[in-house]
């Protein structure tokens, strides 16, 4: 099965890396990490970089795309750039999946795909992907037709587990899982605004907010 994974610049190495781990430990599948153009493409972190092999003109087909997010304000960025919302729009014409982590949904919904739809995003964007015309959900991982869409960061493993259940079976989801080790037992039972002491989730939306005003670097 091949794999499209969408690149630019600012995106949140876990929204990429995530999906990428899953994919490539059930051995039945070849991903390719893909750009405006190939090279280096800049985190959002201190990480330095992902390599994009490949450029748009190079993968013309996916079985799966996915698009991931990033930290506000670099989403704008792939938003506001007509090459990669045409590629999207162009691969997702093939696609068997078309998927997002994160405030990659952000990203369809600019292209067009989820007008109307249900779908999730990191929590702290919720009334941004409402103003682009989709129905947030609070669910983890939310599957609308063939669109399927991640909340935040860390869910994007969730998502790939799922569709690789829905793609090879369930023994294969869970032979990826006990490979990864993926059975995760935080110290802290905060990772959801329902979970976190409200004066901490209106802290970090207040600081996604100010950091949504912003101009991505260029």
């Amino acid at each position: 099965m091949k794999i499209a994974i969408l690149l630019y610049d600012g995106i949140t190495s876990l929204d990429a890396i995530g999906p990428y781990e899953v994919f490539s430990a059930t051995a039945k599948c070849e991903v390719k990490f893909v750009a405006k153009k190939k090279g280096l493409i800049k985190l959002d972190s201190n990480m330095g970089y992902l390599h994009a092999d490949y450029c748009f003109s190079e993968v013309t087909s996916a079985d799966i795309l996915v698009v991931p997010g990033c930290s506000p304000p670099n989403y704008k960025s792939p938003m506001n750039d007509e090459d990669t919302l045409n590629w999207i729009r162009k691969i997702h014409k093939t696609t068997k999946w078309t998927t997002s982590v994160c405030t990659g949904s952000l990203i369809l919904s600019t292209v067009g795909l989820l007008n109307g739809v249900e779908a999730t995003c990191h929590w702290g964007f919720y009334d941004l992907l409402r103003s682009l015309g989709t129905i947030p959900s609070e669910n983890r991982v939310v599957r609308s037709g063939k669109i399927v869409t991640a909340a935040g960061v860390s869910s994007g493993i969730d998502m790939a587990l799922q569709l690789v259940a829905w793609e090879f079976g369930e023994d294969i989801s869970k032979s990826a899982q006990l490979i990864l080790e993926y059975d995760p037992i935080p110290p802290f039972d905060s990772g959801s605004p329902k979970k976190a002491p409200a004066p901490m989730v209106e802290k970090i939306r207040g600081l996604m907010q100010e950091l949504a005003k912003q101009e991505p670097e260029n």
